[in-house]
């Protein structure tokens, strides 16, 4: 059983999403805010949930700040931000404020379903538009990388497996129970490996990878 908290400052929107969810079995909301300090006075005084789903833009506290202190404070909860803003440095903030989700406002109800589920088994999902949307600007935009010091950056066997998993939308401890090893180790690899080419983050590190014939 899934018991989400949905924070949603816009009540149609709120009260829509339960009556969807509330129709699927196995998912069942057990309360609604309309900002995210509401949430978390409900996690306080000891609401039992292990879903959060939030709006991005909220008064009185954002779905950032709200996912960022769910995380730190109830890290049984994972988070899914559901948002209309659909830019890449949105989606980006929310998972390094802790967020394990993030799905667009016109995704459709069987997307939103499935993701909900695909959290909850202990997974990150971002929605099909902006996995697409990513995976077409990572092929066609460059990274401005220094030639004669790409030159000199080479990948062992163990980081070029890594990078594949990576590129096929795998997380850190996917990529770990594939190698055998632990989720820490596989975070170095991929720490390094962004260090040595001086990229931002993982999707760069990808497309660098792919640019430069590492992976194809």
């Amino acid at each position: 059983m899934v018991d989400i908290i949905i924070a949603e400052d816009h009540s149609i929107v709120r009260h829509g999403l339960r009556s969807l969810l509330q129709m699927v079995p196995d998912l069942t909301v057990v309360a609604e805010a309309k900002n995210g300090a509401e949430a978390i006075s409900l996690l306080t005084e000891g609401l039992q949930a292990n879903l959060l789903l939030t709006d991005l833009n909220m008064p009185v506290m954002d779905g950032i700040a709200l996912t960022k202190q769910v995380s730190a404070q109830f890290p049984q909860v994972k988070s899914i931000v559901l948002s209309a803003l659909d830019h890449e440095r949105y989606v980006v903030q929310s998972f390094n404020a802790g967020a394990h989700g993030f799905i667009l406002k016109n995704t459709s109800a069987d997307e939103l379903v499935f993701a909900i589920k695909h959290v909850s088994a202990g997974n990150q999902y971002i929605c099909s538009e902006l996995t697409t949307r990513f995976l077409n600007r990572m092929m066609t935009s460059s990274e401005p990388v220094d030639t004669e010091e790409t030159n000199e950056i080479r990948f062992s066997a163990r980081e070029t497996e890594v990078l594949n998993y990576l590129a096929d939308g795998m997380t850190n401890q996917e990529i770990a129970d594939k190698l055998f090893t632990s989720k820490r180790t596989v975070e170095g690899y991929r720490e390094s490996m962004i260090t040595r080419t001086g990229v931002r983050n993982t999707v760069a590190l990808i497309r660098f990878a792919m640019r430069y014939g590492v992976i194809n």
